[in-house]
């Protein structure tokens, strides 16, 4: 299993948490949605000195309110402690603290927005070592959908993938037992597991009468975020699933053999981002910053004005493909990183993209280790922009030539994903909110429809105004 668009280095709590840098953001795995520490008393201590915003018009009447709403805070903090005792105390079994805190820090980030969450000290580990590109399970995205734990997409050549698992199953059951009522970390907890351990998942999927059981064996899950070949000798085809530490590198490796097997027959690049749910945020950076030789990639802006951040290009190593023409393919599934990427290409109309609407995550999250037994929070701590300044929030990304699959009659109502306007919580847009996208690929390349008319604009069969785009000046959207 993947956890949600992670970081690298994680940032420290306090206000360096809100110091964001490149390499220390997440942007989306998971789509994961999860607490008080084991130190509680020091938990709330922190929040309750956090001042609560007051009026600017009387300094006496804003002194006055500020320490009304610490009082109000302080006894709100107080009824936790007793419910907390009475629990302790009175409860048919005795409970253990350690969990009963842990589940109170939960409901209290879920509360928040969906990408918020807890990370005990096991799953911070798992999460570390999944930004390598390396981890052991199942191998597919999962969020938590009302209640149910929904998979956003398996990924390619994982069990998940071939044990036949697909985008928007359901699942209900692992080894027979109903995961109704568990959090989306302890469901994922269950489904991880020793290699070559098998686990028995039993899902519901629209369009079949009866719920699915599919047998998975657990593996090492070698994720290589980059493929690419050369389509015929004149187009440099790359696909990047996630965003993981080895994103870039294998981006610019792909680029170079590209260049060196096509010579001077090479036409242009197909960039797929398709179905790809994100990742580190310094890896979004830096695969723009390989198309593109100067500008502003991405702006993060969280809460303070002092908090917002600007990326910018590089000179160095500036655009690899020294300006050849580039179509950017996106579809429901792409989201976070992707979107990062997508975006900003297109504002510098440096590519065309082709597909459906993206996913719409346009948050970001910073994780915060408490300490080495006690996990770490995933917190939703900004906002991130375009080079143009539009934010992507439960909108995602509208393509210059949307184009729908043809999907086959079995899988019709299995092929939209709901986005992240769907998710409850979200954080709300600027706009009028926009719910669901195709988010299907057929398995075949030849029936891949948007694949092959990329392909003809690029080999010049087929013409279309958005291709190539007018200049790369970045544009008002």
């Amino acid at each position: 299993m993947t956890s949600d668009f992670e970081p690298k280095s994680p940032v420290k709590a306090s206000r360096s948490a809100r110091s964001l840098r490149a390499g220390e953001l997440p942007i989306l795995r998971k789509v994961a949605f999860g607490f008080l520490g084991a130190a509680a008393g020091c938990a709330l201590v922190l929040l309750a000195t956090k001042p609560l915003p007051v009026s600017i018009w009387s300094p006496a009447k804003a002194a006055t309110s500020a320490s009304e709403a610490s009082a109000e805070t302080y006894r709100q903090l107080q009824l936790f402690g007793e419910v907390f005792e009475t629990v302790r105390s009175h409860y048919v079994d005795k409970p253990d603290d350690t969990k009963l805190i842990a589940s109170s820090i939960t409901g209290m980030l879920s509360g928040l927005d969906p990408h918020s969450s807890y990370m005990d000290a096991s799953n911070f580990r798992d999460m570390q070592v999944e930004t390598k590109g390396e981890f052991g399970g199942l191998g597919m995205e999962v969020t938590m959908e009302d209640g149910q734990v929904k998979v956003v997409t398996p990924i390619d050549d994982t069990p998940a993938a071939k044990a036949g698992v697909m985008a928007n199953d359901v699942i209900t059951k692992l080894n027979g037992e109903s995961i109704e009522g568990m959090s989306l970390d302890q469901a994922i907890e269950k489904m991880r597991g020793p290699v070559n351990t098998t686990v028995k998942l039993t899902i519901t999927r629209k369009g079949q009468d009866k719920p699915i059981e599919i047998s998975i064996t657990r593996a090492v899950i070698h994720v290589s975020s980059v493929r690419s070949h050369l389509d015929g000798d004149d187009v440099g085809y790359i696909r990047l699933t996630q965003f993981t530490e080895q994103t870039t590198e294998g981006l610019q490796k792909a680029i170079n053999d590209i260049k060196a097997k096509s010579g001077d027959k090479l036409k242009g690049y197909i960039l797929d981002l398709r179905n790809n749910p994100g990742g580190l945020l310094d890896q979004a950076v830096s695969v723009v910053n390989d198309f593109i030789n100067r500008g502003e990639i991405v702006s993060i802006r969280g809460r303070e004005p002092e908090d917002m951040q600007r990326f910018e290009a590089k000179p160095d190593p500036g655009d690899l493909t020294k300006g050849k023409p580039l179509i950017v393919l996106i579809n429901g599934g792409s989201a976070s990183a992707s979107e990062i990427v997508a975006g900003a290409l297109q504002d510098h109309r440096r590519a065309t993209l082709i597909g459906t609407r993206s996913f719409g995550k346009g948050s970001v999250q910073t994780i915060i280790p408490l300490s080495p037994t006690d996990g770490a929070l995933r917190l939703t701590t900004a906002r991130y922009y375009t080079p143009s300044g539009r934010s992507i929030q439960a909108l995602g990304i509208t393509p210059e030539i949307v184009m729908e699959q043809d999907v086959p009659d079995n899988l019709k109502g299995e092929t939209e994903l709901g986005g992240e306007a769907s998710l409850r919580g979200h954080l709300k847009a600027t706009g009028e909110e926009e719910k669901g996208s195709q988010s299907y690929i057929p398995q075949n390349p030849k029936d891949d429809k948007v694949l092959n008319y990329a392909l003809d604009l690029v080999r010049g069969k087929q013409t279309n105004t958005a291709f190539p785009p007018p200049s790369d000046q970045v544009g008002s959207r």
